[in-house]
């Protein structure tokens, strides 16, 4: 108790602390108009943006200055309309109505405006902690590889689809107060009914929980809900972004959200401690058995990344960002 105590004592320091918890330096793209991805002599001195779609529109608008495909201003600086191998065809000799006058004849309306192009914030976060963060990553990184996915392999090996497929409905049931407690801290009393009926149904029903008979059955769904969360919903910020040895990516807010949420998981109290042999070992079975439904995963999304430990960070930021708000 001692060391929970401690732990405790830190994740609130940590989570109080100022000076931890600065922006990020990520450059914000802001809004994108099409006056900056026109062509000019200052070009050097006033850079565009360089995203996929940026980059895109620049090469396209360079074609139409260098005379390309899309110069429309070649025909406008020639003396003489270019001949029209249709002839003077009219609008009401192909059933169309001419535009009013004034109008645009634009079917969509004026899109090539200057108007900018609003862009969707970036989900950013303060990572102060970078050098700790990277070793720890790269800490896990090596447990994945040396442990997490050997035992996983060899457990998917070894343990048939539909017996971990009770595992999962098993554990998923037996973490349903997590969810029940959460949802009413939210503010969210039907959800926790979904959810305590769903409970209901698969410990009886569903005997014990082995078959998830309430989504099965009767289309009962429920919904995923964490104290990081419930704390997300309260207006709590993440603080910074932190790795934690063999959890993965996480913050000072979620971190001391787990504690909650592991203090209402009924396995915590099969030991007579907080974290003992007991419940720490039914965990890493949990967690071995959800592993080997997605083996791979990881893989591919390491060998996709530029620079694996940023992607990480990206993903996680905007996964919580979106759980919180979104849901």
């Amino acid at each position: 108790m001692r060391a929970t105590g401690g732990l405790c004592l830190i994740v609130a320091f940590l989570l109080c602390c100022p000076l931890l918890h600065a922006q990020q330096d990520v450059p914000d793209i802001g809004t994108i108009t099409i006056r900056d991805l026109r062509d000019s002599g200052d070009m050097p001195e006033r850079p565009v943006a360089y995203t996929m779609a940026a980059e895109t529109a620049f090469r396209k608008g360079l074609g139409v200055a260098e005379g390309g495909p899309g110069n429309f201003s070649v025909y406008a600086s020639a003396k003489k309309e270019p001949p029209d191998e249709y002839g003077d065809v009219k609008a009401e000799d192909v059933g169309e109505s001419a535009p009013a006058l004034g109008s645009s004849s634009d079917p969509y309306g004026d899109v090539a405006t200057d108007e900018g192009v609003s862009v969707a914030p970036r989900p950013r976060i303060a990572d102060p902690l970078r050098p700790f963060n990277v070793a720890m990553y790269h800490f896990n990184d090596k447990v994945y590889f040396w442990v997490w996915k050997p035992a996983a392999t060899g457990y998917s090996y070894v343990v048939p689809l539909p017996f971990r497929n009770l595992f999962r409905n098993f554990y998923r049931n037996l973490t349903a107060p997590v969810r029940i407690m959460n949802n009413l801290f939210q503010g969210k009393p039907g959800h926790a009914g979904e959810e305590l009926a769903k409970f209901l149904i698969n410990s009886t029903v569903g005997v014990g929980g082995l078959r998830n008979c309430a989504e099965e059955c009767f289309g009962i769904e429920g919904r995923n809900a964490d104290f990081g969360q419930t704390l997300g919903k309260w207006g709590v910020g993440p603080g910074f972004y932190l790795v934690l040895p063999f959890l993965g990516p996480s913050s000072p807010r979620d971190g001391f959200g787990f504690l909650v949420d592991w203090a209402m998981r009924p396995q915590t109290y099969v030991g007579t401690e907080f974290f003992d042999y007991q419940n720490v070992g039914l965990f890493v079975h949990e967690k071995i058995n959800s592993t080997s439904f997605h083996i791979g995963e990881y893989e591919a999304l390491k060998k996709a990344a530029v620079d694996p430990y940023v992607s990480m960070r990206d993903i996680y930021i905007q996964y919580r960002t979106d759980f919180i708000e979104n849901r």
